[in-house]
C-alpha cells in the first residue's frame, strides 16, 4: 500500500473539494495511508482537529485569500509544505491543483526530495474558442502548460483535454486519461421501498410539481442566466426550476429572476440532501460554457436523472450516443426554449433518457473504476522511481 501526500482543497466547496474529499476516502478504503494537505490558517476554527505532525493525516497550509477558483498561500507555505514533506516522507505526492502559485513551484520541490509528483488539472476549457469565456479559460492553460510538463504525471478528464494540453507543449507521455468517477451506489435512483426520510424532506420542501434542477457554481461560465432567460419564456405549467448552488452571481440572479417558479435553493453542504435533490428531479441541466468533466453532471446521470449538457469540455463526451441530450454552448437559450416543452410533454423520454443516464454512469464513470486505474498510475510511478526534470 502507498503513503500519499495529497495536496487539495477542502473549502470553500467546488468541484475540486468533491474530487479530493471522494477520491481520498476511496483510496483509504483500499488501505493507502493518505495525509490531506490544505490550506487553511491556523486561527481558522476548521484547523482546530489539524496539525503538522507525521501520523496526521490531515495538513494545514496558511493562506491569504482562498476563493471556488483560486487561492494565494500566505508567504511561509511553502516552507510549511517542504517541512511537512520532509516528515511525512510519503511514496509520492498527488496535487489536486488548486490554480496557486505553489502549484508552478511543486515540481523543483519534489524534485529536491526525490518523491514523485502527479497532478490533476482541472480547469475547464472549450476547445473550439467558441466564446470569450473560453478564451480566458485557454489563458489558464497556456500559462499552467509549462509548469505541467515538469510534472511525473498529468491526470486530464478527457483525451479533449490532453489533446489540447499536448498542443501547448505538455509531452504525451506525462499525460493519463482518468475520467471522473462517481459512488454509483451512494448516488443511485430512488425506488418506493427505498425512499430515505431526507427524500420524503426535500420533496416536501420543493413540493408537488416536477422537477427541472441545476446545481453547481453561481459563476459565468455556468452560464445559468441562459436557462433561467429559458424558463421564463417557457414557464412551464406544473414544474418548479430548483439552483443548487452558491457564487459571485447568485444575488444579482436572484433579483433579476424573481419567480415563485423559481426555487433559489442555495448552497447545500449535506451529501445526503444533495443525493436527494436530484433523486426528487426528473431533468438536470448544465448550460455551461466552458467546463472539465462535470461531478455534477455525473453524479445526476449515476442518480437516474435525464440530462441535458452542453458540449464545452468533455460532458458533451459524456452523454453523446443518447446517454442524454446535448446542446452547443451558442445560443443556449434559444436552444432550451425549444426543448423545455418536450421535456414537460414528454415523461417517458425523461425517464428513458434517466435509465441511459444511468447505465452510462455505470459502464464508464465509477469512482471504482477511476481508483484501479489511479492505484495502477501509483504503482508504474514507484516502480520507477520516475521524478520529472
Amino acid at each position: 500500500m502507498a503513503q500519499i501526500a495529497w495536496l487539495g482543497k477542502k473549502s470553500p466547496f467546488c468541484g475540486n473539494v468533491s474530487y479530493g474529499i471522494s477520491t481520498t476516502e476511496a483510496l483509504r478504503k483500499r488501505g493507502h495511508q493518505v495525509h490531506f494537505i490544505h490550506f487553511d490558517n491556523p486561527r481558522s476554527p476548521e484547523r482546530d482537529n489539524t496539525s503538522l505532525l507525521a501520523n496526521d493525516p490531515d495538513v494545514s497550509l496558511p493562506y491569504l485569500v482562498k476563493s471556488q477558483v483560486y487561492t494565494i498561500p500566505s508567504p511561509g507555505a511553502q516552507r510549511e509544505l517542504r517541512e511537512s514533506l520532509e516528515r511525512l516522507q510519503p511514496d509520492l505526492v498527488h496535487a489536486s491543483l488548486t490554480l496557486s502559485p505553489l502549484d508552478f513551484r511543486l515540481p523543483e520541490l519534489c524534485q529536491q526530495l526525490g518523491v514523485p509528483l502527479v497532478a490533476t488539472f482541472h480547469p475547464p476549457f472549450d476547445a473550439g474558442l467558441r466564446n470569450l469565456t473560453a478564451g480566458t479559460q485557454q489563458l489558464s492553460y497556456q500559462l499552467y502548460a509549462p509548469a505541467l510538463a515538469r510534472y511525473d504525471r498529468v491526470i486530464v478528464f478527457s483525451q479533449l483535454q490532453a489533446d489540447f494540453l499536448e498542443r501547448l507543449g505538455v509531452p504525451a507521455d506525462r499525460l493519463t486519461v482518468i475520467p471522473n468517477g462517481v459512488d454509483t451506489d451512494r448516488w443511485c435512483p430512488s425506488s418506493p421501498g427505498t425512499i430515505s426520510p431526507m427524500h420524503q424532506q426535500v420533496r416536501q420542501r420543493l413540493g408537488r410539481e416536477r422537477i427541472v434542477l441545476y446545481m453547481g457554481r453561481l459563476a459565468t461560465e455556468k452560464n445559468v442566466e441562459a436557462l433561467l432567460r429559458a424558463w421564463r419564456l417557457v414557464s412551464p405549467e406544473g414544474c418548479r426550476l430548483v439552483i443548487v448552488g452558491d457564487g459571485p452571481l447568485r444575488n444579482s440572479l436572484m433579483n433579476q429572476f424573481n419567480d415563485d417558479r423559481i426555487h433559489w435553493w442555495g448552497h447545500e453542504p449535506n451529501l445526503d440532501t444533495r443525493v436527494a435533490l436530484l433523486q426528487c428531479a426528473e431533468v438536470f441541466i448544465l448550460p455551461s460554457l466552458v467546463e472539465g468533466l462535470s461531478l455534477a453532471l455525473l453524479e445526476a446521470m449515476a442518480t437516474g436523472t435525464a440530462c441535458v449538457a452542453t458540449d464545452a469540455g468533455a460532458d458533451g463526451e459524456v452523454l453523446e450516443h443518447g446517454a442524454g441530450i446535448v446542446l452547443s454552448t451558442q445560443g443556449v437559450t434559444t436552444q432550451l426554449r425549444t426543448l423545455l416543452p418536450v421535456l414537460r410533454d414528454q415523461p417517458v423520454l425523461t425517464a428513458e433518457l434517466g435509465r441511459k443516464a444511468r447505465l452510462r454512469a455505470l459502464a464508464r464513470y465509477t469512482i471504482s473504476s477511476n481508483i484501479d486505474a489511479l492505484e495502477q498510475l501509483y504503482a508504474d510511478l514507484m516502480l520507477t522511481g520516475t521524478v520529472a526534470a
